[in-house]
């Protein structure tokens, strides 16, 4: 297993905080995926209005949060170093549960296709083992 602390994962994506959303990296395979988890605190600054009476981790930084785990992925690879993966789409999301404060989220991306600059992800996002979000994510490496 290829581990990455927060420290290593910085050096490999340029998202810093407040908008690094991976907390570090289980395992990773350049080029091929990458799982990495989000510890979600009550301290994150989104919960202060998203919602006051009942904190859920907005689904768009969710899936942001699975892009970030599929750029380490891609990024890690040695032609990429240095380079940044922009979004180029996002099919098939599916929003199938919420995040709150507490949980730990596991994020998975696999990389599915890659052709020249562009490629596709396959990311799903759990808590205890069920899926709250599933995405097909399209990148372009610039």
């Amino acid at each position: 297993m290829n581990h990455l602390d927060i420290n290593q994962i910085k050096q490999i994506i340029p998202h810093r905080h407040p908008f690094l959303l991976i907390d570090y990296i289980e395992d990773y395979e350049p080029g091929q995926y990458a799982v990495g988890y989000k510890c979600v605190s009550y301290r994150e600054e989104f919960f202060a209005g998203h919602f006051p009476q009942e904190p859920v981790m907005p689904g768009v930084l969710t899936v942001e949060a699975l892009a970030q785990a599929g750029a380490v992925a891609i990024l890690s690879m040695e032609a990429n170093k240095g380079k940044i993966a922009y979004f180029g789409g996002i099919n098939k999301c599916k929003f199938k549960g919420k995040i709150v404060p507490g949980d730990k989220v596991r994020l998975e991306t696999k990389i599915i296709k890659q052709k020249g600059p562009v490629g596709v992800g396959e990311a799903i996002a759990s808590v205890d083992g069920k899926t709250v979000v599933s995405a097909e994510l399209t990148f372009m490496i610039g």
